[in-house]
């Protein structure tokens, strides 16, 4: 299957104002780890904080509603989540630990969980683990270069950036600027070349914009646990769904990517194979 295997595909967004004005989306990734931190199913969640740096964000352990909210909002540059879960665990005390991660991180921790060798005190703590769809992601200088050089603009004005439409898009006070997609090729990190999971089909749930309406988010349970938290987060109002979109628009748009990033990681693998590199799979 392209969207690996799923329980639930859906459309979805919290219900709490105060989520839905900060989040990217659907502000499902926040909702949920509020909802977790409430009812006591986590302690504290791993998430993509901000920085003094305008857009680059670093992982922050946070314990409160609050730090969650904060934390909003996605980044195109990458927060390396996986490096403090050792800290959360062993200097924070958390014992129930929640975290969200790109498809790549998500392989890591998986396989963390499945050999646990030198992190025994650790693969068992993750209660939640919330996977975001991922293209591709960009070093912070390309985003820099993306943002101040091709659509002379600032870092620091920067209010929003977003993909879609064929497009990454920046907001700031001046108005909104979009720059080709084509025109970031080339960018991204090495590794996006060779990744051939889209829709992070390794976590207890999925979510991302594609497939969706503005201001929702598509979400895809795949564990017993993903799907046990979603849905009492539904059934308490923390989170509102409606059926997806089947169309070209809907989840056809979200299988038509998910494949295309598999293919390009069989083909870019297999040029790097042809040339002698080493390649993953």
């Amino acid at each position: 299957m392209v969207l690996g295997t799923y329980k639930d595909i859906l459309t979805a967004r919290a219900t709490d104002k105060k989520i839905q004005k900060v989040s990217q989306d659907g502000g499902i990734v926040s909702a949920l780890f509020t909802y977790a931190l409430d009812e006591g199913i986590i302690e504290g969640a791993v998430v993509a904080g901000n920085t003094d740096t305008p857009w680059k964000p670093e992982p922050t352990i946070a314990m409160t509603a609050d730090e969650i909210i904060a934390a909003a909002g996605t980044k195109y540059t990458f927060s390396p989540n996986n490096a403090v879960l050792k800290e959360a665990v062993r200097q924070c005390g958390i014992e129930k630990l929640g975290t969200v991660a790109t498809p790549c991180e998500i392989m890591g921790l998986r396989k963390m969980q499945s050999y646990p060798f030198a992190t025994r005190f650790l693969a068992d703590k993750i209660k939640l683990l919330i996977g975001i769809f991922c293209m591709e992601n960009f070093p912070y200088a390309s985003l820099q270069t993306f943002v101040e050089s091709k659509l002379a603009g600032s870092m620091e004005m920067t209010e929003k950036m977003d993909i879609g439409k064929g497009k990454l898009w920046i907001d700031n006070p001046d108005g909104k600027s979009g720059l080709k997609l084509k025109e970031t090729h080339g960018y991204e990190q090495a590794g996006c070349n060779i990744c051939k999971d889209y829709v992070a089909e390794l976590a207890d749930l999925s979510t991302g914009s594609v497939g969706s309406p503005d201001g929702w988010s598509t979400v895809l349970t795949r564990t017993e646990g993903g799907k046990t938290i979603f849905d009492a987060a539904v059934e308490a109002g923390v989170i509102e769904t409606k059926a997806m979109d089947e169309g070209k628009f809907g989840k056809e748009m979200l299988e038509k990517l998910a494949g295309q990033k598999k293919d390009k990681a069989a083909k870019e693998s297999q040029r790097r194979a042809e040339l002698g590199l080493p390649v993953p799979w």
